[in-house]
């Protein structure tokens, strides 16, 4: 793979080439890792890349990488910038026979993922959004399990991601590149924490689910003085099959984490799962004791047992979910290369479609917090 940006400080970078090579599937070999050309030549000296495949800007690279022959050139490239340099690097490496993997919210608006749809489309690259928590193992099996109707017809979804690290007014020095950027419209977009993590938290809902979307009703709030994004807010939802819940997702609860948790309850009885213990899965229903269901044991599916490495009571964790995405996709890649079918579970990675969603959510959840009506449509 090549990669754009990940640089020195950058940290969303990191966590990509870790969970990249985790599996010995994937190998780091080129690079456009910053928009400085000096900060790039010296993280790819860092990195250990030939000198001459650290480039300096991703146009450079991806010209470059297509006159390499077949068995040098990256096979995709993994985008790991700041919203606003999502959409064109994505197209212009799909346009030149790139598959790619993208950090998400996908694109800087919806606008642009719809085109960005159509290009996944006529182009026939494999694309991955790095939706994080759907390659929890245990994450996996709570979709299976919703599937097989082990809760019952769904009635309520709650999905909270509680983070304190925006409890202050962080982004004011210049040490954290983080803070400033998320919380700058010009490079975030429209949505702050709704756009960072309350497209997580809505992507997991739909993903255990099963279940879309379709209407909403949204009240954020800028919490911190001085602050030109949202870092507070709580939205009510309607699911397609009459289900309702709630999705909470703010980063000014002062001493929280990353304590993403969901709750989803159907007739015959509910699944819980919470971040800090991911390899815990449980189970409630009435009149019945209650279920924990453990990562890396035989009695889980054929999805959960794929996505797991290790042995019960070894414990597996974030990096280990990404890998999961990454590992899934490569499979993917090398299938379409020898002119083969990938297996049903490999294409088990959030996709295009869950892109489109995510930047439909941030839209409509802005639209409808700036609303007088009570309901509003989810449109897409």
């Amino acid at each position: 793979m090549g990669m754009i940006g990940g640089g020195a400080g950058a940290f969303i970078g990191v966590i990509h080439r870790m969970a990249a090579i985790m599996d010995g599937e994937i190998e780091l070999v080129c690079g456009a890792l910053s928009s400085d050309p000096k900060k790039s030549k010296d993280s790819g000296r860092d990195l250990n890349l030939d000198p001459n495949r650290v480039y300096d800007s991703y146009q450079e690279m991806i010209s470059k990488e297509k006159e390499l022959s077949d068995d040098v050139r990256m096979d995709f490239v993994s985008i790991v910038t700041p919203n606003h340099v999502h959409f064109e690097p994505a197209k212009l490496a799909m346009e030149n026979g790139f598959h790619v993997v993208l950090d998400k919210p996908m694109t800087f608006t919806l606008a642009e993922a719809k085109e960005l749809k159509q290009v996944v489309e006529k182009t026939g690259k494999y694309f991955c959004l790095t939706h994080t928590y759907t390659g929890y193992p245990l994450v996996k099996e709570a979709r299976v399990q919703v599937a097989n109707g082990k809760v019952g017809n769904i009635r309520k979804i709650l999905v909270t991601y509680p983070q304190g690290w925006l409890s202050s007014f962080v982004e004011a020095s210049n040490d954290n590149k983080q803070a400033s950027w998320r919380t700058d419209p010009s490079k975030s977009g429209i949505a702050g924490g709704m756009g960072d993590i309350g497209t997580h938290a809505f992507n997991l809902a739909e993903y255990i689910s099963g279940l879309k979307v379709s209407e909403i009703l949204a009240d954020l709030h800028i919490v911190v003085e001085g602050r030109k994004l949202d870092d507070d807010g709580a939205v009510l939802l309607k699911f397609e099959n009459g289900a309702t819940g709630v999705l909470i997702a703010s980063q000014i609860m002062a001493g929280e984490e990353n304590n993403l948790n969901i709750k989803i309850y159907g007739d015959k009885g509910g699944v819980k799962w919470y971040q800090h213990d991911p390899n815990s899965l449980i189970f409630v229903a009435p009149n019945k004791p209650v279920e924990t269901w453990r990562a890396g044991t035989g009695y889980l599916s054929e999805v959960a047992k794929h996505n797991t490495r290790i042995t019960a009571g070894h414990p597996e964790g974030y990096v280990e979910a990404f890998a999961n995405h990454y590992r899934n996709f490569a499979l993917c890649v090398k299938a379409q290369l020898a002119g083969e079918q990938p297996k049903k579970e490999w294409l088990d990675f959030p996709g295009i479609e869950d892109g489109v969603r995510g930047m439909a959510f941030i839209e409509n959840v802005i639209a409808s917090s700036t609303s007088k009506e009570k309901w509003t449509p989810f449109n897409v």
